[in-house]
């Protein structure tokens, strides 16, 4: 059963498609007109081994928040789709990710439900890029669209792009984690089962 997804949306500020599979290997092929951002989103597939595609066309002669925040949004869509009923899946995934002197902590929950808490934020006038203060929002997008319970926090980061780059890859491991399929749901009942005593997830 495949499990891949796409999205796409256009406004008048942007337009974006998406699509990714959950059980590729972690290759990207990324451009957001955001040389970082790309960055950003090629290091969420590459450690969340998602493989993913996607192209945004976004008014970046008014700033970069419109296409970060919709890059969040569609990837988010995409990611509900893949996931579908959510059957068979670990569901809970954490991570611990050191980047030189910064170090990120992400619990996550692909329960369906929507909460997403992040400390602290990047300050805006920390770093040469003032836009990387969206980055949070662009992932409380994400999570918003795909329902996933995300609580991440960074410590002892001097530099706003190492706080960026360690929130982006705890993320994504945790997402790995929490998204990979569980053999011993298979194998108690012959078919994926859900990891809820509600006996589902959407």
């Amino acid at each position: 059963m495949s499990r891949t997804g796409s999205a796409q949306r256009t406004t008048a500020e942007t337009t974006i498609r998406a699509s990714l599979d959950l059980d590729g290997t972690g290759r990207a092929s990324i451009s957001t007109g955001i040389g970082f951002l790309d960055h950003l989103l090629d290091s969420l597939a590459r450690h969340s081994l998602i493989d993913l595609e996607l192209e945004a066309k976004g008014d970046l002669h008014v700033d970069e928040h419109h296409t970060t925040e919709d890059c969040g949004i569609v990837l988010g869509q995409a990611l509900d789709v893949a996931l579908a009923e959510r059957a068979g899946i670990r569901r809970f995934g954490d991570a611990r990710v050191p980047l030189d002197e910064a170090v990120a902590d992400c619990a996550m929950d692909v329960g369906g439900r929507y909460l997403c808490v992040i400390r602290p934020r990047p300050e805006a006038t920390a770093g040469a890029d003032a836009w990387l203060e969206l980055v949070p929002h662009m992932l409380e997008s994400l999570a918003r669209e795909a329902r996933l319970t995300v609580h991440l926090e960074v410590r002892g980061a001097r530099s706003t792009h190492h706080h960026c780059e360690a929130m982006v890859k705890a993320f994504a491991r945790a997402l790995r984690t929490a998204t990979e399929l569980d053999p011993r749901l298979t194998a108690a009942t012959g078919s994926r089962s859900i990891a809820s005593t509600k006996g589902t997830l959407r």
